[in-house]
């Protein structure tokens, strides 16, 4: 699904032309999707965004899964042959969005509540992570949209009681990943 056409502001002008700017030199070859260990699952792909951007569809490539799919791993921007700075370009599209779009906030509380997780246990709990995400969403009728799919991890013994074996595992690495995203 994809974000309504209403037009951006004048005042987010600024914050767009410097990510266009990033991205500028792209020169549609398609390394960065084919690169992409998400790829499968995002609604566009890093190449196809970078387009959108270039051609100025602000709000198809804010309100895109795509930006909160992105994990960081910077393997576009390792393999692109311009030497773009990519996965910076993704992580100032994710901070646009979350400031500006509202129907992003459900996406941004889910990825919130992942690097959250993952912080303080090093590993991903499903229910512990859920349950975060729920907080977060503040929306009392979210859990009962995955009742049944938690119904059905129960019955395949896939829902665990959290483990602190594993926990500040991480925490150095997501702390030195948070200034990239404009967090602290």
């Amino acid at each position: 699904m994809h974000a309504s056409t209403e037009t951006l502001s004048i005042r987010e002008a600024p914050a767009l032309a410097e990510v266009r700017e990033m991205v500028m030199g792209c020169m549609q070859c398609g390394t960065c999707g084919a690169s992409c260990p998400n790829a499968f699952a995002m609604d566009y792909t890093p190449r196809q965004l970078w387009r959108l951007l270039l051609l100025g569809q602000e709000q198809e490539v804010l309100g895109s899964k795509t930006i909160y799919l992105c994990s960081s791993c910077y393997t576009c921007t390792v393999r692109c042959p311009r030497g773009l700075p990519l996965t910076e370009a993704m992580h100032a599209l994710k901070r646009l969005a979350w400031e500006r779009l509202p129907q992003t906030r459900s996406r941004a509380a889910f990825y919130q509540a992942f690097v959250a997780h993952i912080r303080i246990y090093g590993r991903v709990q499903e229910s512990a992570l859920m349950a975060r995400y729920f907080a977060k969403s503040r929306d009392p009728r979210l859990p009962l949209s995955f009742t049944a799919a938690g119904l059905r991890l129960l019955r395949k013994g896939k829902l665990h009681v959290p483990d602190a074996s594993h926990k500040g595992m991480l925490k150095g690495v997501v702390d030195a990943a948070m200034p990239k995203e404009g967090r602290t």
